[in-house]
């Protein structure tokens, strides 16, 4: 592989020569712009401001731009100059536990290669260091002119080094997050729990870029003059999801099926449990006739109804008899012909 840096790994005061090479590729398709009309490669010039004439790539340089638009021309040995440990050092400065490390900050990966016989043995010490210590190297480097930050760790027998972003270049995450309270129950967490394991582990080298492989098999029909297109595939949809319960137990039912745990067409046509919830309370009628639906069980508890208010009424009037009902009659009497005694006569009117 070709080396795109050449440099030393500065390790207290062990130097250790290497050379840098890209630890990833690329393998998505890449197209090119056409005219629609003729199919014509569209293509775009370099071309100076000054003298409208096309530049080649040999001819173009680096420039600063001032507030102003004068440009201050900045060359590779003004680069290469500049008064900085990392300028072809990787320089270590600590070593933490591999979890301290955000993922957010992750960027390009590249293999770190000993770069020469006597760069063997300290290379070999140093990847040997942090196999046993279970630790990654901080380190800063400069690199296609700025300076980065890097994480050395070990890939195989391999010191492999992540370029960093630095704390300041993470966005925080404000207004991503939901703004609605949500409340997530017991029995939910358990269905998802349920679905993480049947999922369970997968060989990452085992997945594949599906897009790209129907790419390329288009363009290779379409090439030899024998393309048709192909009906986009949907899955099916089977039974209407109700809630979040009941997507999480087809989920769970879909990826047993797919592990040869139970049938495809079971999974597809499962029934969905919907949650729970307490009935709403019927409303009550306004005049009209009472509803027959609840049958002889609503006619046996209205008789015993009439039959528990009879007796009721009974004994109420059998209680106040006793208690001198007819005390109450006498009093009462009384308090009326007090009453007319009270009101005086009207005269008669004369003829």
């Amino acid at each position: 592989m070709r080396s795109i840096w050449n440099g030393a790994i500065s390790f207290g005061l062990v130097s250790i020569p290497i050379k840098l090479v890209n630890a990833t590729e690329s393998h998505s398709i890449s197209f090119r712009q056409i005219h629609v009309t003729d199919g014509g490669r569209v293509r775009y010039r370099k071309v100076c401001e000054l003298d409208g004439e096309e530049v080649s790539q040999a001819e173009i340089g680096k420039g600063y731009e001032e507030a102003d638009g004068s440009i201050i021309p900045i060359t590779d040995e003004d680069l290469g100059q500049l008064p900085i440990a990392t300028a072809k050092t990787i320089e270590i400065v600590s070593f933490v536990p591999a979890d301290e490390i955000d993922p957010l900050q992750m960027d390009a990966a590249y293999y770190l290669a000993a770069n020469g016989a006597t760069a063997a043995k300290p290379y070999t010490l140093l990847r040997e260091a942090l196999k046993r210590s279970r630790k990654v190297a901080i380190a800063k480097f400069a690199l296609r002119g700025r300076e980065r930050l890097g994480m050395l760790r070990v890939v195989d027998d391999v010191i492999a080094m992540h370029g960093l972003l630095w704390p300041d270049e993470i966005r925080r995450p404000e207004g991503v997050a939901p703004e609605t309270s949500v409340t997530v129950r017991d029995a939910e967490l358990d269905l998802a729990d349920a679905l993480m394991a049947t999922l369970g582990e997968v060989d990452i080298s085992s997945l594949h870029d599906d897009y790209r492989e129907a790419l390329e098999e288009m363009i290779a029909a379409k090439a030899g003059g024998a393309y048709e297109p192909a009906e986009a595939v949907s899955e099916p949809a089977g039974g209407q999801v109700i809630d979040l319960m009941a997507a999480l137990e087809r989920s769970v039912q879909a990826a047993k099926a797919s592990r040869g745990e139970g049938g495809a067409a079971a999974a597809a046509e499962a029934d969905v449990t919907p949650i729970r919830r307490k009935p709403a309370a019927a409303p009550k009628a306004v005049g009209g006739k009472k509803s027959t639906a609840s049958g002889s069980a609503a006619a046996k508890k209205t008789a015993s109804g009439r039959k528990s208010t009879s007796a009721a009424t009974r004994k109420t009037g059998s209680a106040s008899a006793k208690s001198g009902g007819t005390k109450s009659t006498s009093a009462s009497a009384k308090k009326t012909a007090s009453a007319k005694k009270a009101t005086p006569p009207r005269k008669r009117r004369s003829a």
